[in-house]
């Protein structure tokens, strides 16, 4: 449930989004709402180094928008077939800290939406508590998927 109101010790609205929150036209993309979402003084401008040629600056090719268009169609249909079975999303594991990721399926399609669109991933909060044994990987999805293809097909 999304709650409305002020911070205690703030005069700036606070609003609470939980990350398995279904996207809301209303609302936006389903993701959080960013903080400092046009404040100057947003820390995160700390961590850019404007002489540093970043990757995440270059366009996406066509292959690459063509790849995360099928990630989303393919997010879809794992979501379809795992979400009645318990599973609560994706765990990625983390190249650059080495520690699991987890990711509810409705976060995890907004944020691939928005790369889509924008070209890069805001940053979100990570999953609060999250029970490791309701996410399973991308890898897993897909077997799963293949599985329940198979069986269908050989009907």
């Amino acid at each position: 449930m999304v709650s409305g109101g002020h911070c205690p010790g703030r005069r700036v609205p606070c609003v609470l989004v939980p990350h398995d929150l279904p996207p809301d036209p209303q609302r936006g993309d389903g993701l959080p709402p960013d903080p400092f979402a046009g404040d100057p003084h947003d820390p995160a401008r700390d961590l850019l180094d404007d002489d540093h040629d970043h990757d995440d600056d270059r366009p996406m090719t066509p292959q690459e928008r063509e790849d995360l268009v099928g990630d989303l169609s393919d997010l879809a249909v794992y979501q379809a077939l795992l979400e009645p079975r318990g599973v609560r999303g994706i765990v990625v594991d983390c190249g650059e800290c080495d520690e699991p990721h987890y990711h509810d399926w409705a976060l995890l399609a907004a944020s691939l939406k928005q790369l889509l669109d924008d070209g890069r991933m805001r940053p979100h909060e990570p999953a609060f508590d999250p029970d490791p044994d309701a996410y399973v990987s991308w890898e897993y999805c897909r077997g799963y998927a293949d599985g329940v293809t198979a069986s269908e097909s050989a009907r």
